[in-house]
């Protein structure tokens, strides 16, 4: 079956979409990449959307125009999916639609919400959508978060040693396999975050990100500023755990600055550069892993996949999941393509050892085509191995 995975993270800066062949054999599922294609967000719907973003105040009326936007443009990008990834015969279309809120509170998550109206891009690709992924896992006790855990876990099984996958968007998050026990999975903290707000407002929006690391690169790390960060207690509580830029936005920083006093723009940015590392090591030592696969945007900065190095157990081996056969910055939007596949199969989509769910649930809202609605027969038992065969 051909899906279509689109995907927008916590950068929100753009819409990616990564088509895959996926066949189910017995517990492996086999996906062959068909490629990638992205755009990034028009201007005036990203700056409503920043405008819109907690701790922000926001009305219905623009949350009602910004379900409408991004799912304007998610099924844009799926459109141009379809037809250049698909040769026009996509079978399904997985949307992660685009985070605006995750509530937490005492430890535990009571919702979430993702906007981009699915029936856009059902209407505009003809295809059946299944979005909406997060909530019944919440409903079911779970975090919501992270769902890519069940993907990292079929594809880190039967890999040598302790192996550990790690994404750095706008949030970091790993999922491991401990030599004993039951997987974890977890949001580690900022990924990009704190470093893309800190770049935005120290240029005055002039720049979006860090390029390269190169700023970052031409700073020095802050210590004082660096301790004060690192005293959140959201480092300290235990998994399963999950947070967003509800937490983790601009206003944060300007707190520890307003302790720490006047410090260098460079600096600040080195410093956050080594919070993202720092704290991701600190949540990974305990596991011991062996390897570390990386994904997401942050493995195109290299002083960050360096400073990791650095933070990192030396027995821990570095390296991106493109491995694997999966691109780095396209894992994500493959994953939900695999989430889709098994909601359409009526197969659970979520690892509750590592979200805090109840148990298996399957995922998400499927809102029809054009056509009579179809779903195939549902499979004796779910898979357990992901196989990539051929690259995107």
């Amino acid at each position: 079956m051909r899906v279509v995975g689109l995907m927008s993270g916590t950068s929100y800066d753009a819409v990616d979409a990564a088509a895959a062949d996926l066949v189910l054999d017995g517990d492996t599922l086999s996906l062959t990449p068909l490629g990638m294609v992205g755009a990034p967000y028009e201007d005036e719907l990203r700056a409503a959307l920043a405008a819109a973003l907690p701790p922000a105040h926001t009305t219905m009326a623009e949350v009602c125009r910004l379900d409408t936007g991004i799912g304007q443009a998610f099924a844009h990008i799926a459109v141009r999916a379809d037809r250049e990834l698909c040769s026009g015969r996509a079978e399904l279309i997985a949307s992660h639609g685009q985070t605006l809120y995750h509530w937490t509170q005492d430890g535990r998550v009571r919702g979430t919400l993702q906007l981009g109206a699915p029936a856009w891009i059902a209407e505009a690709t003809g295809l059946p959508v299944v979005a909406d992924f997060r909530p019944r896992d919440i409903t079911a006790g779970g975090q919501g978060a992270p769902l890519v855990a069940l993907i990292d876990l079929m594809l880190l099984r039967g890999r040598p040693g302790r192996p550990a996958a790690l994404n750095i968007g706008g949030i970091a998050n790993l999922t491991a396999l401990p030599a004993t026990g039951a997987p974890v999975a977890f949001d580690t903290g900022p990924g990009n975050a704190l470093l893309d707000a800190a770049v935005r407002e120290l240029t005055a929006d002039r720049l979006a990100y860090d390029e390269d690391g190169a700023l970052a690169a031409a700073g020095r790390v802050h210590e004082p500023l660096l301790r004060r960060l690192l005293a959140e207690p959201y480092y300290r509580l235990p998994a399963p755990k999950t947070t967003g830029k509800e937490l983790f936005h601009p206003g944060h920083l300007r707190a520890a600055l307003d302790v720490c006093g006047p410090v260098p723009p460079l600096d600040v940015l080195a410093t956050l550069t080594r919070l993202t590392a720092r704290t991701v090591a600190d949540a990974l030592r305990p596991l011991d892993p062996t390897e570390v696969i990386a994904s997401g945007g942050g493995t195109r900065n290299p002083t960050l996949m360096r400073a990791l190095r650095e933070e990192l157990p030396p027995h821990a081996a570095l390296s991106t999941s493109d491995a694997l056969g999966l691109p780095a910055g396209a894992k994500e939007a493959y994953a939900f393509a695999v989430l889709g596949f098994l909601t359409l199969h009526g197969l659970p989509g979520n690892a509750p050892e590592c979200t805090g769910a109840e148990g298996p649930r399957v995922l998400g809202s499927l809102t029809p085509g054009r056509g009579p609605l179809w779903l195939p027969p549902v499979p004796a038992g779910p898979p357990t191995r992901l196989t990539v065969t051929g690259r995107g």
